[in-house]
């Protein structure tokens, strides 16, 4: 998969996710721009948080939460269209984004 290459934040971006390693586990997420895609990557987190706790109000997180689902995940990529073509980018790459977006959502 893609290297830390600068991605535009307004393009259009397929996440494919493996959360099992069932292959009909297999699916995609399609958004308008990286950082919904962020965005969707972080709510699949917090589902998942929510389903762990159900009695639970209100639940908090740290980055290396997030990193851990993310890394416990059978596969994960996204593909950011630039200049016409997609482009790949690994799971090193979205914690990475992942990161940054969350550090700009905290200021």
């Amino acid at each position: 998969m893609g290297g830390a290459g600068g991605a535009e934040n307004g393009s259009h971006t397929i996440v494919l996710l493996q959360p099992v390693p069932k292959p009909s586990s297999r699916t995609f997420m399609d958004y308008d721009a990286v950082h919904l895609a962020l965005d969707g990557v972080c709510e699949l987190f917090e589902r998942r948080l929510k389903d762990l706790h159900p009695n639970s109000r209100n639940i908090s997180y740290d980055v290396q939460d997030l990193f851990t689902f993310i890394d416990g995940l059978t596969d994960i990529s996204m593909l950011v269209q630039e200049g016409g073509v997609y482009r790949p980018f690994d799971r090193n790459w979205i914690k990475e984004r992942c990161y940054n977006h969350l550090k700009r959502q905290a200021r």
